[in-house]
């Protein structure tokens, strides 16, 4: 018997559209936070009786993008019996896994630790939202004075209280004793409202938000961050980005000290207004305080105070130096508050570094980690500004941070998390990647896990991939000419914008030249030379200054050919500019690998298919050599090898993929022939 299939009930409907209304929008809530409730009665199959169900937002999930999958529905009725075995406070935790003995039907998201409020306040909607106004209000040292003064008794106050079934209560019991009440701001933490239909509770919650911003504008006052700091001013943007992107593999480093991680960078106005305030190192050492803020940001950001044209040198000896006192400070941050029953300490690196005149670098286990982190820090920007523009700027106690940086409910969310794939939080540059054998090997390295950088003077083709590989959290496409010094580096650093830095350098891009030995022109031999010989060199040598910087090893890879050591006729300039790329595997490997940086070299023969190189004249001029059809090139090549296959782009991919993968990490110096076996090309 198949599984029972119902109709989307009318309250899921409204729900969803409410909440992809509210999720959308920057000022209603931060990516990922927040949740939504309805209530509404379905026929029960398994009694034939009518049933009351709670549909709400579940754990992890994003108002803005949220289904229907992303709900999870219980029975209200069995919820409502849970007040009958609560235990108080000190067992919140167990709560939370009762909730799966009141879910009603099969599948659904997990319930997060919010449910309670949705279940117990007796309103058939409930929004509770993270805005950066109503939070300003609720981290303000007179917080429940601001709300009384700017909503009456429309919204009310409730003190901090971390997440839970004893603040559903709370709440249940506000809403049941004020009907005139609309909703309640909860201390440190943010905006909870309520009403008798969708549209009601939407309503409600803009008109609260709104009103809360009014109020900070009409009565805050102008300078909140202090005044400006001369020598922190803001560098004109070309600098900044030079600066950031010099700076982006150090810091990265930094922050991949005990986990790997990869980078954001922000320069917003926003940020830089932040960054150039008198106030700005007792605001960010004060951390952020909404859960959600601090849980992605760590318990406070690093601050390199430095003027921003200071030596580069003289920025990274200070960076050092603030990062052993941050590990010092988190370390001790953990010892305070930390029981036997605690989880390990996840790392002690920080999350948000800040850096005056020059802007925010965030990181996360993966791009749209450090992106959401660094979102996250802006809302906690913005949260500074209102309270310290109405009064003073007060976050929840650290004592109360750990309790849910290290919730054993979080930690359980994070064992939850899927295995990462083999090259998840690694960072790829590929040349010539918008066809052909570099298309294939973008395309196979991102499926394994890793960001990618897809240079190519075709940049639309560019683009084109890097859309289909998931747009930017996932791939960027830039212009890069491989000859030219200043766009390799300026490609480099492009990379490490995006992503904090490289780990991976693939050299792909190149031309080939078929001519004999008399028709070849110097002109020919130089552009052949100055693609493959130069390019590859001018790419690693600017992939590796980045590496040496993250001191976190590397892989250099080229692809290198049959041709690097076999003797073909009509093929001067090819094969020698590839037996030169063949000798810088060797000598790279030679010279990088103290530093963990390992350069092997893929050579290939005979790839037809999807080959940039032979659809640009090379494959016409190699059927004419060989005597046979340019449409038969391919089977040509595939008949005259040991295993007579044809050499395909992901056969290449794949190979790149093995050398980056794990099994092969004690490998360095090494070429390996993808040509279908070629005896006259076996390595001696």
């Amino acid at each position: 018997m198949g599984r029972l299939i119902m109709p989307t009930p009318k309250p899921v409907e409204e729900l969803i559209k409410r909440s992809n209304k509210l999720g959308s929008e920057p000022r209603f809530t931060n990516f990922a936070g927040g949740n939504t409730s309805a209530k509404g009665v379905l026929d029960n199959p398994a009694t034939g009786e009518k049933s009351p169900v709670l549909w709400v937002k579940g754990s992890g999930g994003d108002l803005g993008t949220l289904k229907e999958s992303g709900l999870a529905a219980l029975d209200l009725d069995r919820f409502k019996l849970l007040t009958n075995v609560y235990r108080g406070v000190e067992h919140e935790d167990e709560m939370v896994a009762l909730f799966d003995y009141c879910r009603f039907g099969l599948g659904g998201a997990a319930p997060s630790i919010d449910t309670s409020m949705h279940g117990l306040v007796d309103y058939d909607h409930v929004d509770h939202l993270h805005p950066d106004s109503i939070i300003a209000l609720a981290t303000s040292i007179d917080g429940e004075k601001l709300t009384r003064e700017c909503f009456g008794d429309e919204i009310l106050w409730v003190d901090w209280r971390r997440p839970g079934f004893q603040l559903g209560l709370d709440m249940a019991a506000i809403a049941a004793n004020n009907p005139k009440a609309k909703g309640c701001v909860l201390g440190g933490h943010g905006l909870t409202t309520w009403g008798t239909t969708s549209q009601e509770c939407e309503e409600r919650s803009i008109e609260a938000i709104e009103k809360a911003e009014k109020f900070i504008k009409e009565k805050g006052k102008s300078e909140p961050f202090g005044e400006s700091v001369a020598k922190y001013a803001a560098l004109d943007p070309a600098a900044r980005n030079a600066r950031a992107s010099e700076l982006a593999p150090y810091l990265r480093g930094i922050a991949s000290r005990d986990v790997k991680t990869l980078g954001h960078f922000n320069d917003s106005d926003t940020v830089l207004d932040f960054l150039q305030g008198s106030q700005m190192p007792r605001l960010a050492g004060l951390g952020t305080s909404c859960p959600d803020h601090f849980l992605r940001t760590k318990v406070r950001p690093m601050v390199i105070e430095i003027d921003p044209k200071a030596p580069l040198a003289d920025v990274i000896a200070l960076a050092n130096e603030k990062h052993e006192q941050y590990r010092k400070d988190y370390e001790a941050y953990y010892k305070k508050f930390a029981t036997k029953d605690s989880p390990a300490m996840r790392g002690a690196d920080p999350a948000i570094i800040l850096v005056p005149g020059i802007g925010m670098f965030a990181f996360g286990k993966d791009k749209q980690t450090a992106r959401v982190a660094s979102e996250f820090y802006v809302n906690a920007i913005n949260v500074m500004r209102g309270a310290e523009a109405l009064s003073k700027y007060e976050p929840i106690a650290e004592s109360e941070k750990f309790r849910i940086e290290y919730w054993d409910l979080e930690e359980a969310k994070l064992k939850r998390a899927p295995k990462p794939k083999p090259l998840a939080g690694r960072v790829a540059l590929v040349t010539g990647a918008a066809s052909g054998l570099g298309k294939a090997t973008a395309t196979r390295l991102s499926n394994e896990g890793a960001c990618v950088v897809i240079a190519d003077l075709n940049i639309e083709g560019a683009a084109e991939l890097a859309k289909e590989l998931g747009g930017a959290d996932k791939a960027i496409a830039i212009s890069m000419n491989v000859t030219s010094e200043e766009e390799v580096a300026a490609g480099v650093g492009a990379a490490a914008l995006a992503f904090g830095g490289v780990d991976i350098i693939v050299n792909n891009a190149g031309i080939s030249i078929s001519k004999s030995l008399v028709e070849t022109s110097a002109k020919d031999w130089d552009l052949q030379h100055d693609i493959m010989a130069r390019g590859s060199f001018l790419v690693s040598r600017e992939g590796a200054k980045v590496m040496l910087a993250q001191k976190m090893g590397g892989d250099i890879i080229y692809i290198s050919s049959k041709n690097a050591v076999f003797a073909g006729p009509n093929n001067v300039a090819y094969g020698s500019t590839k037996a030169d790329q063949a000798h810088q595997v060797r000598l790279l490997a030679a010279e990088l690998g103290e530093f963990g940086i390992r350069v092997n070299g893929i050579n290939p023969d005979g790839v037809v298919q999807g080959s940039g190189i032979f659809a640009s004249g090379w494959g016409a001029n190699r059927a004419a050599v060989y005597g046979v059809e340019e449409s038969k090139l391919g089977e040509f090549y595939a008949k005259r090898t040991i295993l007579k296959k044809e050499v395909l782009p992901d056969h290449i991919a794949a190979a790149v993929f093995v050398l980056l993968g794990g099994d092969l990490s004690l490998t360095t110096g090494l070429h390996i022939p993808v040509d279908g076996g070629v005896a006259a090309a076996f390595l001696r």
